[in-house]
């Protein structure tokens, strides 16, 4: 299930970050990693430390974009909690995706929506409720969003 916490955690990690002095070779031969490379970057995993970006040529891993190097975190890492505030809406879906796979804990300090995605599996920590419904949670996280700031 996918789990968030509205606003900053004290042991939470920053993907990017992360991503860079931690990923492994072995995470980017996923299917479902190379999905989500090819969805948010535009771009495919060839092998090694090469990667084909349709805008950029080729580049590293270490230059993919923010969003997918942090639901790469995620999805690998789902004992630790990652800031997913750099995943964009177009990373909606593979949030909703890694928490149908594996239990996992994100902290957003923007209101993330999941409009289209319609039954949603989210929990909200703050609120200690699940949400089904993309209205339901959208009301609860930005009214909890309202109480951050």
């Amino acid at each position: 299930m996918l789990r968030i916490f509205i606003g900053r955690k004290e042991d939470e990690y920053y993907g990017p970050s992360y991503f860079k002095f931690n990923y492994d070779l072995e995470w980017l031969e996923d299917d479902l990693v190379r999905k989500m490379i090819k969805d948010v970057d535009k771009s495919e995993y060839v092998g090694g430390e090469l990667v084909h970006s349709d805008i950029l040529g080729p580049i590293s891993p270490r230059e993919l974009s923010g969003g997918v190097q942090t639901l790469i975190c995620i999805y690998k890492n789902p004992d630790k909690v990652f800031d997913a505030t750099s995943c964009g809406p177009n990373c909606a879906q593979w949030l909703l995706e890694i928490g149908k796979r594996k239990d996992v804990t994100v902290a957003l300090e923007y209101f993330l929506p999941f409009d289209g995605y319609d039954p949603i599996d989210v929990y909200i920590e703050n609120t200690d409720k699940k949400y089904s419904n993309a209205d339901e949670y959208a009301i609860a996280a930005l009214d909890l969003l309202q109480e951050v700031d």
